[in-house]
């Protein structure tokens, strides 16, 4: 039998006897019950308070898509509508900044522009919120029943990765709040610009990354695993790739002395990338819903 401190292992008549996971974190157990049945935690349809199947997901996707396009009662339907709106707007910024007779005909000037990535950034800080929430309130698993449930509006849980992604994703996003409230200030040199825009938009990139890759390891139980049969796996995967896009255009940001104007339009094609990646993995979390809800 494998040791589960702390956890459902410990109660009687049942043995945890797999943990798997990338370390330093366990994100999947398998638990075998006193009629030698077996009942499986993972992390993420844990703290999401979604079901496992063993089907593949993407077979059932077709006949699900029309009942995933509303459940409003369903928290995980609410936080990907919300990244989608975000990264809708963050896509629209971008090409609006690419497009210069695209904005044009908008009669959009930069400000505007800035302000739409602005706009943007709420819905992200507004999802990010909804995911931390969701973690916290997750509650010990038990084997023999659901889970028990408690209400914390942030809690602290830093040795759960699933938690922790959700957190640094949230800080993440409120330097972005930051950093693109900071773009809409008239008349910044370049020293301010680096400083109000570009710090706070690099730092939060990171603190993306990082989160992204948390996410996708807890999915994958390992530091990385090729799933594409699994729709929750798309979900991770895409909002990896958008992370790695901010990340990019993070670097390519930064102003100095002198614009480039290459850098910038680098910098911006990279952003349109990772609003992109969040469109598809928060559009993605609608059928995964519907697929693994509980009843």
């Amino acid at each position: 039998m494998t040791e589960c401190p702390g956890d459902a292992g410990r109660m009687a008549g049942t043995e945890c006897v797999d943990e798997t996971g990338p370390w330093p974190f366990v994100t999947r157990r398998v638990y075998r019950l006193m009629d030698r049945s077996t009942r499986i935690w993972s992390s993420r349809h844990h703290r999401k308070g979604l079901l496992l199947h063993a089907g593949k997901d993407l077979e059932r996707q077709k006949s699900l898509l029309r009942r995933c396009l509303w459940m409003p009662r369903q928290l995980n339907w609410w936080i990907g509508i919300v990244f989608a709106i975000g990264s809708l707007l963050f896509a629209f910024g971008s090409v609006l900044s690419l497009s210069p007779g695209f904005a044009k005909t908008w009669s959009l000037n930069a400000r505007q522009i800035n302000a739409i990535f602005f706009a943007g950034s709420i819905p992200f800080t507004t999802a990010g919120y909804l995911q931390l929430y969701q973690a916290a309130n997750a509650g010990k698993f038990l084997v023999n029943e659901s889970r028990v449930r408690r209400r914390a509006f942030f809690g602290w849980q830093p040795h759960e990765i699933g938690w922790l992604s959700c957190t640094l994703q949230l800080v993440g996003t409120v330097l972005f709040n930051v950093n693109t409230f900071d773009a809409m200030l008239p008349s910044l040199n370049w020293f301010q610009q680096d400083l109000l825009i570009w710090v706070p938009n690099i730092v939060g990139s990171i603190l993306f990354l990082v989160s992204g890759y948390l996410a996708f390891i807890e999915t994958c139980h390992a530091h990385w695993a090729w799933r594409p049969s699994s729709i929750t796996w798309w979900v991770v995967f895409a909002n990896l790739l958008g992370c790695i896009g901010f990340m990019i255009s993070a670097l390519f940001a930064i102003s100095f002395a002198t614009e480039h104007t290459e850098a910038v339009t680098v910098s911006t094609a990279f952003t349109l990338i990772g609003a992109v990646g969040f469109l598809i993995g928060s559009l993605l979390m609608l059928p995964e819903t519907v697929l693994t809800e509980q009843p």
